[in-house]
């Protein structure tokens, strides 16, 4: 499995210093593994100034019968880090899932383009919701507020964020002239708010990068909460 790095040198060169403390026996800082191959994902923290590598899953992003909306983003946003945890013990873990939901249906990615034009035509002309389920899983800190995980001890910090977003009113040629583009194809709700679909949105409610896939501002305060020190992180 191929991991990605996506540390910068401008966030106080945290990269090198995690080297260099593992070859000297210590390990102060935690290294944050994205669960997600998401471009958009990794632009996000890296906008933000937190570094991160990338180790991607496989997990089927399939609703269940009857589950509600919020559970479901974060159901499989847990399953996503609890995979990578389970190979990556000793850092924290950060999964995400993003759905979108129109008249109580779960829309995520489209499975083909007539499955993007379909979910277009839904969208047209309405509001719709976008949540996105964060999970941030990582060994326990001792009571004392040491350095050193627990052995045997891990905490599980699972949310969502939902934001309102008003589409406007798509032609037939307009749905056609988008799924043509490619762009919906690997989008929930098979569209892109930071792309060419920003032309249709004329409002939202809430977080905008929750819609582009990862609400950063959340994830920032789980890292706080998580009281573990992370690039980025002061």
């Amino acid at each position: 499995m191929s991991i990605t790095v996506g540390c910068d040198a401008a966030v106080g060169g945290f990269c090198g210093l995690l080297e260099s403390e593992i070859a000297g026996g210590r390990r102060r800082y935690l290294m944050l593994v994205l669960a997600s191959a998401s471009p958009r994902r990794q632009e996000i923290l890296r906008n933000a100034g937190i570094s991160f590598v990338v180790q991607a899953t496989d997990i089927a992003e399939i609703p269940k019968p009857g589950e509600p909306p919020e559970d479901c983003a974060q159901r499989l946003a847990q399953e996503k880090a609890l995979e990578v945890f389970r190979q990556r013990p000793d850092d924290l873990v950060l999964g995400a899932d993003t759905i979108v939901i129109v008249d109580g249906e779960i829309l995520g990615k489209p499975r083909d383009a007539e499955d993007a034009a379909r979910m277009l035509r839904l969208l047209s002309g309405r509001d719709h919701l976008v949540t996105t389920g964060v999970c941030l899983v990582g060994r326990q800190l001792p009571a004392a507020g040491g350095q050193s995980p627990v052995a045997n001890s891990e905490f599980i910090d699972t949310r969502s964020e939902t934001t309102r977003v008003s589409m406007s009113v798509l032609s037939e040629q307009d749905v056609l002239s988008y799924v043509a583009t490619g762009e919906p194809i690997d989008k929930a709700g098979a569209y892109a708010i930071q792309g060419i679909a920003s032309r249709w949105i004329h409002e939202i409610e809430g977080d905008y990068f929750n819609v582009v896939g990862l609400p950063v501002a959340l994830v920032w305060r789980m890292l706080n909460r998580s009281q573990w020190p992370v690039a980025g992180k002061n």
